[in-house]
Parts: structure tokens; C-alpha cells; sequence
């Protein structure tokens, strides 16, 4: 028993020692104490730091009754969800409205069509007063605008050049029918009446029979043609055909010849509507941080589902799309996400 009991001291002494040895330094061949495992916490790759992010952001759609305003409400629940921001959507005169309060720094984000955002770099057309808007810069590709023109079959209104003297809805001035139908009937030398206001109003104007026919440039559908066709019954629909789409897209070339599906409008079309289209993009001032506009891209593209139950129209809201663009300079979180997907963007949007 007492030798066990010196034998116990004895190890206890060394042991003591050899630890003794080993906090001074020790041998040169001694391996170095173990490395702690980090933390589980800390290994998991930052977020994007939101110090620098706006509290919320404020998105310019259109009027109420539009694709824009529909499609916008899609946007700030995607936001809203995925990427924890509030979006705010605000009831504008459109495109070249968005582009302006953009440029002032009134709005953080702007949907717009890509004429009125030619018009706007450049400083083109009266509504721009000659100054060039370069505050903002392409995000995401949003889907095409179709120039779409309605009547009730018992006028006898077939076509744009049915419209000579006749009063026509043009949806808001600043919008981008209320910008293009009037040059649209201007080289079809048609002189008709128009009315400009939120496309609502005019719907209901019309089913007052306080216009002959009404207007819209939008995605498709438009939930305004819609209201218009399930109480009016006999519409019909017709767009910017034959000849006159021919000299449309030779002055302005940012429109293309383009179809309405019957699926777009299967309760009243028979046949597809030819007519012109514009492309649409989602737009950012370009003082928003990158990390913020690279997350705002990837939740739209990557939440197509989630858009598609906003509007039909964001079929075409994919990241393939991207590189429609040409010209529009995007911003450089959009630029980051679209490569990192491996879309070959066009070199003069990465200016």
C-alpha cells in the first residue's frame, strides 16, 4: 500500500515536470499544442453587411389596372421575402415618370421601357428637356410591352386607321402608349382624339361609351382589356400592322414586329394580333449599394414563381433575357450576378 503510495507521487512529480518543460519552450522536436477547432459560427461565409443598405426602397410602377403596377406588387413581396426589404410601390405616370423622379433621387428603383429610357440618356424628345437622365442603370429584364388597341365590334373600329377623328384612350401622358400611340397615328397620318389618364379611368370611360376605343402599351395580359371584354362582350382587338409597322420600326428601332398570343386572351381572340413590342427592364440609381442591387437580382431571377403568380407577363423575367440589353449601362450587382450565372453580357452595358 505504501508503495503504491510513493509509485502514485512519483508519476504525479513527473507529470507535473514534463508540463513544467513544455510551458518553457521544451525540446525543439516537441509538437506544438493543438490548433482549437473554430468555431462552427464563424466558419459560415458572411452576409452581405446591411449597415449601408436604405432602410426601404421606394419602386415607381404606373397606374393601377396596368401590367407595371401588378407586376411591381410581384417585386416587393419577392423583396419583401427573400431578401428582407420593404419596397414600396408607387403610382406614377409610367416609364418616363420614373425616370425623372429616378434622376432627382425621388425613387430608388423604376420600371421602365426601353424607348422612353433611349429617349431619356440622350436627352431626346421634349419630355426630357433636352437633359440627358443618366442616374439610372439596368437591373433585370422585365418582359415585353405589346401596343394594344381595343374597340367594341359595333363601332365598325378595325384598326388604327379606323381611329380618324374618333375619341381614343392613351393611357397616362408620360407612359409609354401615352409617349409612342401619338406618333404612331402621327405617320399614319390618322387624327384622332385622344384622352390620356390612368388606364382604370379610361376603362370605365369607355364602358360609359365616353370613348370609341382605348389604348395601352404593356405586358400581357392587361387585367384593364379583360375588364373591358367581360362587360363589353363583342371587343375586338387589332394593333400596329402591316405598312404602318414597317415605318414604326424604321424610326424607332428599339420597337420590333411582334404577336399577342390567343393565349394571352383566350375569350375573345380568334387569331393572333399583330402590332409592335418594347422591351422592359427593372432600373436602379446607381448610388444603391452593389451587395444591395446583387441580391435584389438574384431573388427576382431566382424566385420566377413566385413573379409568375404577380403576372403572366414575368414568363419572360429570366436571366437569359439579359443580354437583350445593348445599350443601357447596368449597374454593377446586376453585372456581378448575371456573370456569375454565366450570361455573356454586351460589352456596352458594363461601362
Amino acid at each position: 500500500m505504501f508503495r503504491s503510495k510513493k509509485f502514485t507521487i512519483l508519476i504525479t512529480v513527473l507529470l507535473v515536470l514534463s508540463l513544467a518543460i513544455v510551458g518553457c519552450g521544451g525540446s525543439k522536436d516537441a509538437a506544438p499544442a493543438p490548433t482549437p477547432a473554430p468555431d462552427q459560427k464563424d466558419a459560415t461565409p458572411a452576409g452581405p453587411d446591411k449597415s449601408k443598405w436604405p432602410k426601404n426602397l421606394q419602386l415607381g410602377a404606373a397606374s393601377i389596372g396596368g401590367a407595371y403596377y401588378v407586376y411591381a406588387g410581384g417585386i416587393s413581396t419577392v423583396l419583401q421575402e427573400k431578401v428582407g426589404i420593404e419596397v414600396g410601390v408607387e403610382v406614377t405616370d409610367g416609364p418616363n415618370h420614373n425616370i425623372q423622379l429616378l434622376e432627382i433621387g425621388d425613387m430608388d428603383l423604376g420600371l421602365v421601357t426601353m424607348g422612353p429610357a433611349w429617349e431619356a440618356w440622350h436627352g431626346e424628345e421634349a419630355w426630357t428637356g433636352g437633359k440627358k437622365h443618366q442616374n439610372m442603370r439596368a437591373i433585370f429584364p422585365m418582359y415585353n410591352t405589346y401596343s394594344q388597341w381595343w374597340a367594341s365590334a359595333s363601332t365598325g373600329i378595325k384598326s388604327v386607321q379606323d381611329l380618324a377623328g374618333k375619341k381614343v384612350g392613351a393611357g397616362p401622358k408620360s407612359g409609354t402608349a401615352g409617349t409612342f400611340h401619338p406618333r404612331f397615328l402621327e405617320i399614319a397620318g390618322v387624327n384622332a382624339n385622344l384622352q390620356f389618364a390612368g388606364l382604370s379611368d379610361l376603362v370605365s370611360s369607355h364602358l360609359d361609351k365616353q370613348l370609341d376605343a382605348n389604348s395601352f402599351a404593356s405586358g400581357i395580359p392587361v387585367a384593364g382589356v379583360m375588364e373591358t371584354a367581360s362587360q363589353m362582350k363583342d371587343i375586338v382587338m387589332f394593333g400596329v400592322d402591316g405598312e404602318l409597322r414597317d415605318e414604326v420600326v424604321k424610326k424607332y428601332p428599339f420597337w420590333t414586329p411582334a404577336q399577342i398570343p390567343v393565349s394571352a386572351y383566350p375569350d375573345f381572340l380568334k387569331a393572333p394580333v399583330e402590332t409592335v413590342a418594347i422591351g422592359n427592364w427593372a432600373v436602379a440609381h446607381k448610388d444603391l449599394p452593389e451587395d444591395l442591387v446583387y441580391e435584389i437580382v438574384k431573388a427576382i431571377m431566382e424566385n420566377n414563381d413566385m413573379m409568375l403568380q404577380a403576372h403572366q407577363a414575368a414568363a419572360e423575367t429570366k436571366p437569359e433575357f439579359a443580354k437583350d440589353n445593348t445599350w443601357l449601362p447596368m449597374h454593377p450587382g446586376a453585372i456581378k450576378y448575371f456573370e456569375e450565372v454565366g450570361i455573356e453580357l454586351h460589352p456596352d452595358v458594363k461601362k
